[in-house]
This record gives C-alpha cells, structure tokens and sequence, in this order.
C-alpha cells in the first residue's frame, strides 16, 4: 500500500478504472458481509470487522474481528489506505465466502470515483456496495416513504442515491463499489435495512466493533 497521501491519490487514479458497474449474471446474493472499523483514539490502534449476515434472514451467521494498526495519515478520500488492510484481514478470517461487501462509506460517490467500497471490490473481486452516513455529493431530499430516492449528484455526474430505508428517518447515501449497478445496490440495501436506518450488515460490524475495542481498553 502507498505510504504518502500523494501516492494513495495516484494509486486510486490507476485503480479507477478497474471497476465494473455491472453485477455478475443471475446475481442473487445469499450472504452479505458488512465491513467496519473503529479506531482507539489518536493512537493509531484499531480494529476491523468482518459481520456476514443472511440477506433472507437478517441472522448472523458469520463473523471476524482482527485488532490492527494504521501509520497512513487521516487524509479525507484516502480512508482505504487506513483501513484496508485490516479489512481484507479480517474477511480472510472469516469461515463463509460473502456473495456481497456492504461498506460503511463510499463507493463512487468519491472525488476520483474510488471510495473504499469499489478498493475493497477491486481488490477482492466481490460484488461490492458502498452505504454511507453523510453525502458526497448533493441531492434533493427524498420523499418521506421507505424506498424513496433520489440522485446524489457530483460534478455533474450521478454517483449514487440518497435512499430512505425506513418512514421519515434520514437517508443514507449509496453508491456502488464493484461488480454492482446502482438499482440492484438501492435493491439489496433495503433488504438489508430490517426495521433501522443502516442495514444489518452495517449495524452487525459497528456492534463487533465498538465490543473489540471495549476488549482492547
């Protein structure tokens, strides 16, 4: 991984154009697998987590969490030169193969069209979902209904949707990673969302988390 802020910027220019914005035929996700990572502190310790979830269910079904450590510097759009490597390890500690990743952040809806959804696509090769808090991007408050959306748009061009997952919460904002289209990625999130704002894949990882560093303290 590149060390400096100007080499993570080309490294994600080059990488750019890997990803595909298309699912793989028959796509039909079984297992969703939801990335986070919370950090102790300034001090550079962190942990990530790996959370599998059924996508019919909701259930965990799977899960790895793996304590890390990150020198790359907090770089607004460079978040996946912090956190990616201890991502992938805690996806090669899982026991189940994801159809899918459901990152917490972005995909497209990145300044170089490379947030960490389409790097953690890119480099694994799954299908891959970015679902994240706050815009990158402006857009028009959807309507007040689940499932209502509308474009977030930066540039000029459309990176992702601000979606509302549940009646009158605020949306969140998705954009694909990998290997996805935008109307399958709007799909699969609401599916994911069962009752809350953010899916389970999300809510699973940031519980193993926020518990990981309660371990590390």
């Amino acid at each position: 991984m590149p060390d400096t802020a100007e080499d993570a910027i080309a490294d994600q220019l080059r990488l750019a154009p890997s990803v595909l914005r298309e699912p793989p035929p028959g796509f039909a996700p079984r297992v969703a697998a939801g990335l986070d990572v919370a950090y102790l502190g300034e001090t550079g310790r962190l942990v990530a987590a790996a959370a599998c979830v059924d996508v019919e269910t909701g259930e965990l079904v799977d899960a790895a969490v793996v304590a890390g450590h990150t020198d790359f510097p907090y770089v607004p759009g460079l978040f996946a030169y912090r956190e990616l490597p201890s991502l992938r390890a805690a996806l090669s500690a899982l026991t189940t193969t994801p159809d899918v990743l459901v990152c917490d952040g972005q995909g497209l809806a990145h300044p170089r069209r490379f947030g960490l959804a389409c790097h953690a696509g890119v480099v694994t090769g799954l299908p891959a979902i970015g679902v994240g808090k706050t815009p990158m991007g402006r857009y028009d408050p959807p309507a007040p209904a689940r499932g209502s959306w509308t474009p977030l748009i930066d540039d000029g061009e459309e990176v992702g949707r601000a979606l509302r997952t549940q009646d009158g919460v605020k949306p969140v904002f998705v954009s694909i990673g990998h290997r996805m289209d935008i109307d399958t990625a709007t799909a699969l999130v609401l599916r994911l969302c069962r009752g809350y704002r953010q899916p389970e894949t999300t809510r699973a990882a940031d519980r193993l988390c926020r518990q990981a560093l309660r371990d590390l303290r």
